[in-house]
């Protein structure tokens, strides 16, 4: 987005509403893999199928994925409730709680959160990681008390990952926020679709210009290539609400 004056008031107009901001977690907030590579994470996950006799229970494309998350999901899908799905997200939920101690904040995330927690907004945390990689990540930063209890995440109820609306409904009515009052700040064409099916609306984060790309094709409207015209806007005085 350029900081021209009506892009500006797009901005404004956009989260002025914004009593209660739904944040994902992995982009937004930080990189969760920064030091410790979801590459690496995967090829670990496909392993560790391997070892259990199940090598043929992934496509070749997805042994070859850079992302645990299509693993996770690839198993979650053949094999919906078993104790294979459970043991597969424990071990990925353990990666990303070592990924926390590493993560990368999000330029202006933490002093964005803050700001919106003093001005009144509530939060809530809806992502497909684990929350309790969220909350050891927002621990180190000294964000928990922003968004607690609010931190909705994966369970092994795989089905429910975004682009289904599941975390961002627990989020609302866990707050008691009507949608329209609610914003959804993500960075992925499925948290996109999640607030769509949740009626919230959406703010795009894209760190880069391919990112931006994804977010676009997939028909968002509203896409920061950084945090920083937020926290401006939000210390300028507005109101909440």
């Amino acid at each position: 987005m350029t900081s021209d004056a009506s892009e500006i008031e797009k901005l404004r107009e956009l989260i002025t509403p914004a009593r209660f901001v739904l944040w994902d977690f992995d982009g937004p907030i930080c990189r969760l893999f920064a030091g410790h590579k979801a590459e690496r994470v995967a090829a670990d996950l496909v392993e560790w199928l391997a070892r259990q006799g199940l090598h043929g229970l992934l496509t070749d494309a997805e042994r070859d994925t850079l992302d645990p998350q299509v693993v996770l999901r690839a198993v979650g899908r053949r094999r919906p409730g078993s104790d294979l799905v459970a043991g597969l997200e424990e071990r990925l939920t353990q990666e990303e709680l070592r990924a926390a101690a590493s993560a990368l904040p999000t330029a202006y995330a933490d002093p964005l959160i803050r700001t919106w927690t003093a001005v009144g907004a509530r939060l809530a945390v809806t992502t497909n990681n684990s929350p309790r990689a969220a909350r050891t990540y927002l621990e180190t930063r000294g964000l928990t008390g922003c968004f607690s209890p609010h931190l909705y995440g994966r369970t092994e109820q795989l089905h429910h990952l975004k682009p289904h609306p599941q975390c961002l409904n627990r989020a609302l009515n866990a707050m008691g926020a009507a949608p329209p009052a609610a914003l959804m700040i993500g960075d992925a064409p499925s948290d996109l679709a999640a607030a769509r099916a949740a009626g919230v609306p959406f703010l795009g984060y894209a760190r880069n210009e391919a990112k931006e790309g994804l977010l676009r094709a997939a028909g968002a409207r509203h896409v920061v290539r950084s945090l920083q015209p937020l926290l401006r806007l939000l210390r300028s005085g507005r109101p909440v609400g």
